[in-house]
């Protein structure tokens, strides 16, 4: 058969190497082999509604005609507000220390967009949020990852850091609260991870969007007078309920960056959904303590699942201090962190493999709480007799018992 120059059989499509070079998340994989009936311990987000307050807001910014383009950094008044919101960490800061993103995930598209060029190093966490290595991989820059280890509270350990410095790093990203882990820091440690970048002459990227679900004392910010390299990622997905509608911001004492980023901005979404930052703006000033609210939920749900998880066989969990994630260590002899989520969802129940989150991640499975008790409790009922099945069929194999 003799084909046309254009006929489609002869043509071959060309993709660029940054599209081909990305990988669906191991998060993704599971969710699409989830059945209807699945019990779901692997999404992060919250099973709340935002504010009443906020949804009507929303509703009547619309109807009052609040459906146009707005600055591509946001509007002032929501700016203003959200600057006043970290007033006590960096006094001074204004609408010009903030860019509004259209999400979280936006804000460190254009955080590294920013930051690095091709060749330049940042430091990012393992295990970790998926989106930080592909996000540099984008600007071909080099994500170098640095251990979060179970045994030191998933807090990385400055002289690891030291070794992973070189004249091309430019940056380290921190993320406290975190996920997958729900590790937290207090000031000391801070200090000791800020003092590090500072030596370095690094900037600090502080993905804090669960700065609001914290469990034990007060959250810890990478935000003080001290360094002004700083920029702060967030988001109001977990601490308002407002996964699907997708706005965060960017935040730094460094006006030279916030120029930057708000100029970029411009080249990714244009600017924000102005009806919706209405709605956001009516949630911080009516409804500043849902987010304590939400938490108290959390809390409770985080002390059954700890107590659960580790009573059951080769399990050893954590107390997430934050977040709303448990990332137990889960050993059963002779099988890896996936496939133990594998049988776990054949049983019935959706979880993450630590593997998901990096390679340091291995060993672990993460448990988002993001369910009322009653299914939660279903769920981890599942979730021990898959584990007991597991072991009983290692013994049967003659594999030593985990420890």
């Amino acid at each position: 058969m003799v084909h046309e120059p254009n006929d489609p059989a002869t043509r071959t499509a060309h993709f660029a190497a940054r599209a081909l070079n990305i990988q669906p998340t191991g998060i993704r994989k599971m969710f699409d082999l989830a059945g209807e009936d699945t019990i779901h311990f692997g999404l992060g987000e919250p099973d709340f509604q935002p504010p009443d307050v906020a949804i009507e807001a929303f509703y009547q910014a619309m109807k009052d005609g609040h459906n146009k383009y707005t600055t591509q950094a946001g509007l002032p008044v929501l700016r203003e507000a959200i600057a006043d919101q970290w007033s006590d960490f960096v006094p001074g800061l204004g609408a010009g220390n903030v860019c509004v993103t259209m999400s979280g995930t936006n804000a460190l598209l254009v955080m590294n967009m920013t930051l690095l060029d091709p060749g330049d190093v940042i430091l990012v966490p393992d295990p970790g949020f998926p989106l930080y290595v592909p996000h540099a991989g984008l600007m071909g820059a080099e994500a170098r990852t640095y251990a979060c280890r179970h045994e030191h509270g998933f807090v990385p350990q400055v002289e690891e850091l030291e070794a992973l410095v070189d004249d091309r790093t430019r940056a380290i990203l921190y993320n406290f609260p975190g996920n997958p882990t729900g590790a937290t820091i207090d000031e000391a440690q801070r200090d000791a991870l800020l003092e590090f970048a500072m030596r370095h002459d690094l900037w600090i990227i502080s993905d804090e969007v669960y700065d609001k679900v914290v469990y034990n004392g007060h959250h810890v910010s990478f935000l003080t007078e001290q360094y002004d390299k700083v920029i702060l990622v967030n988001s109001f997905s977990k601490t308002f309920a407002m996964t699907g509608w997708r706005i965060g911001y960017l935040l730094s004492p460094h006006l030279g960056a916030m120029e930057q980023l708000s100029k970029l901005q411009y080249y990714v979404t244009a600017c924000s959904n102005e009806a919706m930052q209405y709605a956001v703006l009516a949630a911080l000033r009516h409804a500043p303590d849902y987010p304590r609210e939400m938490a108290q939920a959390f809390r409770k749900r985080r002390d059954v699942i700890v107590e659960r998880l580790d009573a059951m066989p080769g399990v050893d969990c954590h107390r997430p201090r934050a977040a709303f994630y448990a990332f137990p260590r889960v050993q059963v002899p002779g099988l890896d962190s996936e496939t133990i989520a594998m049988e776990i969802l054949r049983d019935g129940v959706l979880c993450s493999p630590g593997t998901a989150f990096g390679p340091a991640g291995e060993g672990h499975l993460r448990f988002a709480f993001t369910n009322g008790l009653d299914v939660m409790k279903r769920g981890l009922d599942l979730v021990e007799g898959t584990l007991n099945r597991l072991h009983s069929e290692s013994a049967a194999r003659g594999a030593p018992a985990a420890d």
